[in-house]
């Protein structure tokens, strides 16, 4: 690559980047902070509400790309990555004492840097860009769950950037006694809490996809850090609208939170902006790269694996590392409250359940844990301080659905949250830890018909999270084990018999048949940094 200029460069890298199941996946382990600061919407003051925050040392109150980057550490596994990701905190209010609790945030996050497209771009130098609309509280006018993706390009509204920003929200239900995951991105409003009690066994993922088309004539920002970006017609994938020409990579935030905690608790869940409908979920990022470098792993980095230590351009950190980074706190913000237990959500952010947008407000320098019950000063444990609601929130009921069979030979490609096979109740799969490629399970069906469903090259990959430890959750510490499995070129027979039972057996041999499974844990305490 010597010689040639950093444009050249680009052409020549992205010209490589054809694979469109190429991607990574960046742990965030850690947060750099848990802070009511959001330099993309209130640059230089305090936010009206809290974010976690993940990534560069240098993040601040007013930081940018130089900022971020001449930061000392980044609390991403990978040390090269000095970009920010926030999105908001979640809270539950206790109805016995109504008081508000942080819940447990599981393992970080994972931002997901999906290679979709052709001549896929990296992230220019000061870029920066808004994923949702915190203010909506409401998304009733269409269909529940979504048509199918393939209709969307073709029907009004869902042809619109309006549905594909909301769509672009979702909350996946972890580990549901079906035991089939959601695909991604399958709800689009946070279910209430007995609905989580009953069926969200590890908690809720919340996840959100950013636009990928880039028109750049607008620059590598806007004024509103949205309308330089566009979604293409699939939200994921699909075409960009005409004027949006430059495909970048296709950005996904994927966060847990331990809801469980709290199932023999009556109260609500309430998201950081006064939202307890999820309508108003939203994400910020500044890019933190070397924009160079990030072209280069663009081209190299395309292990179907999405594993970062399976690219050779990545200096991964130990835990010991990104594990002790953080930002330091505004002044007016070392005694602000985020954790709790406290009367009212951190910055006296009052909970606005719609259906109308919810009222704009505006955060205030804090300078102690004082109590008031003025919006925008320090939200002080014991403060007398309410917050307000407004008329019932618009959340419509969406039972679970397995997510989409992908299958290879159909030219079907990776989803992040996608499944091994959309069979309801008649197959049971295992995800035990076992080093054996083979498993066995019976499941009853209706029907006594043989089925065999073959995948020939594609690889498939989704993330499970179990609580093997936990203590009560108004205590401190948790301890959780994620489960991280991939399942590669499998056959999978099922043959039923008139007693309506039926055999499954998966098999896998030599190098390119195989499951391989991945453990980690990761010992918590709520308000501090995940180890």
């Amino acid at each position: 690559m010597r010689g040639h200029s950093f444009v050249e460069k680009a052409a020549i890298l992205a010209g490589l980047a054809s694979s469109v199941d190429a991607f990574w996946r960046m742990p965030c382990r850690a947060r750099s902070g848990l802070a009511r600061v959001d330099p993309l919407v209130n640059p230089g003051t305090v936010s009206p509400h809290a974010h976690v925050i993940h990534g560069s040392s240098g993040f601040g109150e007013s930081s940018g790309y130089d900022d971020l980057m001449a930061g000392d550490c980044t609390s991403c596994e990978v040390s090269q990555d000095k970009s920010v990701y926030w999105t908001p905190s979640l809270y539950f209010r206790d109805d016995a004492t109504g008081q508000y609790h942080l819940v447990h945030q599981n393992g970080g996050m994972l931002a997901y840097y999906l290679l979709y497209g052709d001549n896929v771009t990296a992230f220019p130098r000061d870029f920066a860009m808004i994923a949702g609309n915190t203010d909506l509280r409401n998304f009733s006018d269409y269909a529940v769950p979504d048509i199918d993706k393939s209709s969307w390009a073709t029907t009004s509204p869902y042809n619109t950037q309006e549905f594909l920003r909301q769509a672009a929200v979702g909350f996946n239900c972890l580990n549901t006694p079906k035991n089939e995951p959601e695909g991604t991105l399958y709800r689009h409003f946070l279910p209430d809490k007995a609905y989580m009690d009953e069926n969200c066994v590890s908690g809720i993922r919340m996840e959100l996809m950013f636009p990928s088309c880039w028109n750049e004539t607008a620059g590598v920002t806007s004024p509103d850090k949205k309308s330089h970006m566009a979604y293409p017609d699939q939200v994921m994938t699909g075409n960009c609208p005409e004027g949006f020409n430059t495909r970048l990579v296709s950005l996904l935030f994927e966060t847990i939170w331990d809801t469980q905690d709290f199932t023999n608790y009556t109260g609500e869940y309430i998201i950081s902006n006064g939202d307890p409908t999820g309508y108003g979920y939203h994400g910020d990022f500044i890019m933190g790269w070397d924009e160079e470098f990030l072209q280069e792993a663009v081209a190299t980095c395309t292990n179907d694996s999405g594993e970062i230590k399976d690219c050779p351009l990545f200096d991964i950190q130990d835990a010991s590392v990104y594990g002790s980074c953080n930002f330091t706190l505004p002044e007016a913000l070392v005694d602000d409250d985020v954790v709790g237990p406290m009367t009212t959500l951190p910055g006296n952010c009052a909970v606005q359940s719609g259906p109308a947008p919810a009222t704009a407000m505006t955060g205030a320098a804090t300078t102690a844990k004082t109590s008031s019950a003025a919006y925008g000063t320090s939200t002080a444990k014991g403060s007398s301080a309410t917050t307000t609601t407004s008329s019932s929130a618009i959340v419509p009921t969406l039972s679970h659905s397995a997510g989409s069979t992908i299958v290879a030979s159909l030219g079907q490609t990776y989803v992040p949250g996608g499944v091994f096979v959309a069979a309801e109740s008649e197959v049971a799969y295992s995800d035990s830890s076992s080093s054996t490629a083979a498993a066995d399970a019976a499941a009853a069906v209706s029907s006594s018909a043989t089925t065999l469903l073959t995948t020939s090259s594609a690889s498939f990959y989704s993330t499970s999270y179990s609580t093997t430890t936990a203590t009560s959750p108004l205590n401190e510490k948790v301890e959780v084990d994620e489960v991280v499995w991939v399942q590669e070129d499998v056959t999978i027979t099922v043959t039923a018999t008139a007693t309506t039972t039926a055999t499954t057996t998966a098999t896998a041999s030599g190098v390119a048949r195989r499951r391989h499974l991945h453990e980690h844990q990761h010992a918590k305490k709520r308000g501090g940094h995940f180890a």
